[in-house]
């Protein structure tokens, strides 16, 4: 089986969620910092104080959404092409999709060139640097009349620059079989992970090269806190954790659940379960992987309008379009991650395989824009040492 998204919702199988196929993440070059100088894009004119503050978007309301309108994504946005046929069927604006990359790599070329964007709007940001993206200020508010049907836990942004689009969660997935067969139960915590029992058995991603990589380790921040997750990695390392550059890579290459490698543990989505039966050669009655739920860290997944746009109006339908039932009940199969319409229907093997825990782990988005970098460093410094 190989899945479209490694579920960035991510990106991903999944957001993600990976390159986004492998949820890689690509930090900017230190020597710019991905900073770009664009002073003075949002301000009103001195002259007219009286302006009111909505005008940019009654303006857009009026203009003339034109012929076509550019979607900037990672390379794991995936969407079935009679959806997007909807769309253009419906307004007359066809949707040119332009993949730039791993969801870091999409996110660094879009605030470099802000100047002149690429695009009219970037889908495949997500809360890990969510901050990042707002800070740089390359997005333009926009209040899509769709978001009453959204879950209010994933709007995150309260002056709407970004409208979240996906959910997904990256979790510890365990070999059914294996641990069947070797009498040995599956770990409940994170905490089992060190125990002996499980020497050898735990694969994972590199947190500075991979989406899914970042997820499970704010998982563990949060679960132990800034002063005991490290001490949890160095018993990891002892424990003789193996570490890889891109979910591909672990998923495929090491986890005996998917392929031929060796490791029952391994660090992938809540939603690989689903894709596994989905893309089993012969049809399953049970899904040949399980989730441990108190691993999860909650993905969201948001798309923006970009500042500067060509056709602003255009990305406004489009926002709207894809907050829709049609294009929200496609994206289960296609990216293999939860919608974020609460009226989408979910797929039949969605239902019976994915699971969506109830109290998933999360670090505020802002939170993590002011420690993401040390805590990577700090994660380098003791895991690959």
């Amino acid at each position: 089986m190989r899945m479209t998204r490694p579920i960035a919702l991510v990106a991903a199988l999944a957001m993600a969620l990976a390159a986004c196929g492998d949820g890689d993440v690509v930090e900017p070059d230190p020597d710019t910092d991905g900073e770009v100088d664009r002073e003075g894009d949002d301000d009103l004119d001195e002259d007219d104080p009286d302006e009111p503050e909505d005008a940019p978007d009654d303006a857009t309301a009026d203009a003339d959404p034109g012929d076509t309108v550019t979607l900037l994504t990672h390379d794991s946005f995936d969407v079935s092409e009679e959806v997007l046929a909807a769309f253009t069927d419906d307004t007359g604006i066809d949707v040119e999709v332009v993949p730039l990359g791993d969801a870091g790599t999409a996110l660094n070329q879009t605030i470099l060139t802000a100047d002149a964007p690429q695009g009219d709007l970037l889908f495949g940001v997500d809360n890990t640097f969510l901050s990042r993206a707002l800070d740089e200020a390359i997005f333009t508010p926009y209040e899509s009349p769709a978001l009453d049907t959204v879950d209010p836990a994933l709007i995150l942004d309260d002056e709407h620059r970004v409208t979240p689009m996906d959910r997904g969660d990256v979790c510890l997935n365990y070999d059914v079989a294996f641990f069947e067969d070797a009498d040995v139960d599956v770990p409940e915590e994170l905490d089992d992970l060190t125990d002996p029992a499980y020497e050898g058995l735990l694969g994972v991603t590199n947190p500075a090269t991979s989406s899914p990589g970042l997820s499970f380790l704010l998982a563990t921040i949060e679960t132990f806190g800034e002063d005991g997750y490290l001490d949890f990695w160095e018993q990891l390392v002892d424990n003789d954790v193996i570490v890889t550059d891109g979910w591909s890579e672990v998923y495929y290459d090491e986890f005996s659940g998917t392929g031929d490698g060796d490791r029952p543990l391994v660090v992938s989505y809540a939603s690989s379960p689903p894709a596994e039966v989905l893309f089993a050669e012969e049809e399953l009655d049970e899904a040949p992987t399980g989730v441990i739920e108190a691993s999860c860290f909650r993905q969201i997944e948001f798309v923006g309008i970009l500042e500067g746009a060509d056709n602003p109006a255009g990305a406004q339908l489009l926002v709207d379009f894809m907050l829709s039932e049609t294009f929200q009940e496609d994206i289960p199969l296609t990216m293999f991650v939860f919608p974020a319409n609460q009226q989408a229907q979910l797929p039949e093997v969605f239902e019976e395989f994915a699971v969506l825990p109830d109290d998933p782990l999360e670090i505020d988005h802002e939170v993590i824009g002011e420690h993401r970098e040390e805590w990577i460093e700090a994660w380098t410094s003791t895991v690959l040492r």
